[in-house]
């Protein structure tokens, strides 16, 4: 089993940064396919971006290309997302999810994803 823990929201003005760290526990993930969701009050849950260690690339939504990176530390366990130029539609709980199983086409769908983290609130306002 793998557990996932996310910290680093919280409230920034728009145009400020965060970062996220999501940090796992149980198992070695560096082989699985690691991702970022989030969710607004009211709205579904959207994929936000994710990374195939099999093929070493990293996919973004639309709506966050250019401003988000995501990235991992296989020694710590963890991945993270660097969110830059914030804007208050980013306003969410962000998610990190985890599988050990993952072909492209399906990455970008939650529920694909076997372990999922508690969340973190990231809240964009002036």
């Amino acid at each position: 089993q793998v557990q996932l823990i996310e910290s680093g929201g919280g409230l920034v003005q728009p145009g400020g940064s965060l970062r996220l760290s999501c940090v796992a526990s149980g198992r070695t993930v560096s082989r699985y396919t690691m991702a970022w969701f989030r969710q607004a009050p009211g709205k579904e849950r959207e994929f936000v971006a994710a990374h195939k260690p099999s093929n070493g690339a990293s996919y973004y939504a639309d709506s966050v290309k250019g401003r988000f990176s995501i990235s991992r530390d296989n020694g710590k366990n963890t991945m993270y997302l660097q969110m830059n130029s914030l804007k208050p539609d980013d306003t969410a709980v962000y998610y990190c999810a985890a599988d050990a199983s993952m072909i492209v086409s399906t990455l970008r769908q939650g529920n694909q994803y076997n372990y999922w983290g508690q969340g973190t609130q990231v809240t964009v306002s002036s």
